[in-house]
């Protein structure tokens, strides 16, 4: 019997500009879902009865209203999830949150409509009463933490495992279509398309090498892998976080250090000394109260982010990505003389000569 499958949409890929050296492209492609890191990820449970959605009944051709709230005991599973993932000791902090307003994160529980996650910041698109995140079935059922896992790794980035291109899955293709179209899944051909058989780039994938312990590979009955040979009698990862699991999470989010960032003096320029993918990360406390603008100079494709400290704890403000255009990113925010703000700035790749430098003014 095939397992219950998380279920992605087919998102649009990411356009960029004619004439972008691979190079430039490769790094967009990797970090374009990736969180800033020492981002505090505020997550929310949809339990308001009125919250819901229509879905198909399967087999019947009807449809009907099913809500989004799910009870204590699967939102304690989701809790224990996040904290295991945070437990890594990763760069990430997630807070739960009752105010969807406050949150990036909007879990709901319908059961029949999936489990499904939106990949890493495609969940800041989604509108601030539609789920970023769904369970579709009893998570206190044995073996289902493993579905949260998985949801949680999307959240941060992460895609599907079986679809790396450096596995080398060779599949009975109808014999996948059949086996999908069936209970529980239900899938047609084109959702078991976008969810197992469409191979990823190799720019979005987690990691260069295929691996089939991880908790984002799904696992898979006999008759549906022709090659490898050792899994034609079937795939059954452990449902845990694997070692490369663990390494992707702390390459993207690697422990914050101690003490604070620098200071981002208005007016006063800071050179980004930074690998692709690298980060660095300031503190700005305005001398006085007033619109100021936040920019990186440079050829170079960035990412800035500015945060307001608020309760302990950094509390997204604005943002601008100017990955794969000519511009550089620049906010404009109205910071207030006696809060702290942070600005967080990662570099998918420097094009150009010359250094790369941020600075307020």
């Amino acid at each position: 019997m095939t397992a219950r499958y998380c279920s992605l949409a087919q998102q649009p890929a990411p356009a960029f500009a004619p004439g972008l050296a691979a190079e430039r492209i490769g790094a967009l492609v990797r970090g374009h879902r990736m969180w800033v890191n020492n981002t505090v990820l505020h997550y929310c449970f949809f339990t308001d009865h009125t919250d819901g959605s229509v879905i198909p009944v399967p087999g019947t051709g009807e449809t009907r209203r099913v809500p989004w709230a799910g009870t204590k005991e699967q939102q304690d599973v989701v809790r224990e999830c996040f904290d295991e993932w945070q437990d890594l000791g990763i760069g990430l902090t997630f807070t739960e949150v009752t105010d969807r307003s406050e949150a990036e994160l909007r879990i709901g529980f319908q059961p029949g409509g999936g489990s499904w996650s939106l990949v890493g910041r495609d969940a800041l698109r989604a509108g601030l009463h539609e789920r970023t995140m769904n369970f579709g079935w009893d998570l206190t059922a044995p073996g289902e933490r493993a579905t949260v896992l998985h949801e949680i790794g999307h959240a941060l980035g992460m895609t599907h495992e079986h679809q790396n291109p450096g596995a080398g899955i060779h599949w009975d293709d109808e014999a996948v279509y059949e086996e999908l179209a069936g209970p529980p899944n239900f899938w047609s051909r084109d959702r078991t398309y976008v969810n197992i058989l469409r191979k990823l780039d190799r720019d979005e994938v987690n990691g260069a090498v295929w691996d089939p312990q991880s908790i984002m590979e799904y696992p898979f009955p006999p008759g549906l892998i022709l090659e490898p040979e050792q899994y034609r009698a079937g795939l059954h990862p452990p449902g845990t976080l694997s070692t490369a699991d663990q390494e992707f999470a702390r390459r993207w989010y690697p422990p914050a250090g101690t003490g604070d960032p620098p200071a981002l003096v208005p007016f006063r320029s800071a050179a980004l000394r930074l690998a692709p993918g690298g980060q660095a990360d300031f503190t700005v406390e305005p001398p006085e109260t007033r619109e100021y603008r936040v920019g990186v100079f440079g050829a170079a494709d960035t990412v800035v982010v500015v945060f307001e400290e608020r309760d302990g704890e950094p509390r997204y403000l604005t943002a601008h990505d100017d990955g794969g255009t000519p511009a550089n990113a620049t906010v404009r925010a109205r910071l207030v003389k006696g809060r702290r703000y942070f600005v967080r700035v990662r570099l998918y790749s420097a094009w150009g000569s010359g250094e790369t430098a941020v600075m307020c003014w």
